[in-house]
């Protein structure tokens, strides 16, 4: 350790390098609840692209693991550290290097936060659209390693499909720049979206050219509809899927989530509160009032009450804002373990079923909150700090939650990343061919695996298995 740290030293200046024990402990882990870690050798807040390489070849030289970071935000173990490995934070690199209004684009340091990004290019007159809960404390390098999503995903798409082209410095310390800024390119293999959402196991990201687009050209409208049990409210969202609307968001938050909320920021909720759908289009003029009214009309035939419209920015705002707080205010409760199932938009209700059900089997407390227009479930389960018992039946929910998606056709993880937590569901998921095209791609990219080791997939690969899989195991 004292190695790593020494060479460190010698290629970094004293303000990128930290290896007292606060430092070491506040870096260890992100915010996933009961994802093992270990203690770091050191952190290095790297300021540049220069310190990034530097760290990396000190690491390949003698054969440390690196851990990449960006704000710790992340609910998967992603980012927690192996003992003796270097946890590399890129928070420093905060700049905007460039917007091209005429072009649509913007280069952009992987320390930036999603929403300053956001603020910064609506003065160009233009719209990143990805927006995950998380918008005002992530930031896009983070967004970019778990492929985040958002509230706007079901109709603008997640981090992916904004990433135009990624500068990555490679396991031997080498940077590559990959992708493009033209509106269209297919030279060779897609790289840059291989590295979005590898979580940092193939590349460290120091910067990325995002695509945006115009701001102007939407009126949001806000549907909201209580409901009196997660079932009925899932059968709404699968009415609208299977009546062909695209909505720009459709949000779950339950009763719980609403109450803890509501207590948090001094709100008054209707009687009724018992699971809110929460709605928006963005079509201009009699589009979006035609197309809000038929969202309406459908929550009401799910058995919706109260249903209602808003057009005021404010109250829009403040609609999202109680979706946005779900997670923050459960937290104030206890631990949360947080659930990233994703299932087909028809198997909502079923899911949301089976979710109630677990809870009660393993008299655990869950919390629901979802981007159910995309079918991305986020079960939050708490336990009282301290309480080993009720640990154990949450982890066991956690567990059967995430069987219960893979019965439905579903995938454990839609935005927040395998990491630690999902490795068992991935072990499931992946078959043993594309287990080994994961390995093999690793193994070229960082063949003496420092780069983030243990995450994203499961290590394991089985050695033997039939000549032929079902198409439907490979995924």
């Amino acid at each position: 350790m004292n190695d790593v740290v020494s060479a460190l030293r010698e290629v970094l200046p004293p303000e990128a390098l930290f290896t007292d024990a606060e430092a070491l402990r506040r870096y260890s882990h992100d915010d996933a609840e009961w994802a093992a870690f270990g203690e770091p050798a050191a952190v290095v807040l790297a300021g540049s692209v220069d310190d990034v390489v530097a760290a990396v070849r000190v690491a390949a030289r003698l054969g440390v693991p690196v851990v990449p970071r960006g704000a710790g935000s992340g609910l998967s173990g992603g980012a927690n550290a192996t003992a003796g490995c270097i946890v590399l934070s890129l928070e420093r690199m905060t700049a905007i290097l460039e917007v091209n209004a005429d072009e649509r684009y913007a280069v952009v340091e992987a320390g930036v936060i999603n929403d300053d990004l956001r603020q910064h290019v609506a003065g160009h007159g233009l719209w990143y659209p990805p927006d995950p809960a998380s918008m005002s404390i992530s930031t896009i390098g983070g967004n970019v390693a778990t492929n985040a999503g958002g509230l706007c995903c079901v109709k603008y798409g997640v981090t992916r499909d904004y990433v135009l082209g990624l500068t990555v410095v490679l396991a031997d310390g080498s940077v590559a720049k990959l992708g493009r800024t033209t509106a269209k390119g297919v030279t060779g293999y897609d790289l840059t979206a291989l590295m979005v959402g590898s979580e940092g196991t193939l590349s460290i990201v120091v910067d990325v050219t995002v695509k945006l687009r115009p701001l102007g050209g939407r009126e949001e409208r806000a549907i909201i509809g209580y409901f009196p049990s997660l079932t009925d409210a899932g059968r709404a969202v699968a009415a609208v899927s299977a009546a062909g609307i695209v909505p720009s968001a459709l949000e779950l938050i339950d009763r719980m989530c609403l109450h803890t909320v509501a207590e948090w920021q001094g709100w008054t909720l209707p009687e009724q509160a018992d699971v809110l759908l929460l709605a928006a289009v963005d079509e201009v003029g009699a589009a979006g009032e035609e197309l809000a009214g038929r969202i309406a009309g459908l929550f009401a035939d799910a058995g919706g009450t109260g249903v209602e419209r808003a057009t005021d920015p404010d109250d829009v705002a403040r609609l999202f804002l109680a979706r946005r707080l779900a997670y923050p205010s459960l937290e104030r409760l206890g631990p949360v373990l947080t659930e990233d199932v994703c299932v087909p938009r028809s198997a909502v209700p079923e899911m949301l079923a089976r979710i109630e059900r677990i809870a009660a089997e393993a008299d655990v407390v869950i919390a629901n909150i979802a981007h159910a227009g995309d079918g991305n479930l986020h079960p939050l389960i708490i336990a009282p700090e301290g309480d080993a018992a009720a640990k154990d039946r949450a982890e066991a929910a956690f567990t059967r939650i995430v069987d219960a998606c893979r019965e439905l056709g579903g995938t454990v993880t839609g935005e927040h990343g395998v990491g630690l937590l999902k490795l068992p569901g991935a072990a499931a998921e992946l078959s043993p061919t594309v287990l080994r095209m994961h390995r093999a791609v690793k193994d070229a990219l960082d063949p003496h695996g420092i780069l983030n080791p243990g995450k994203a997939f499961p290590a394991t690969v089985p050695a033997t298995e039939s000549a032929t899989e079902p198409a439907t195991a490979e995924r």
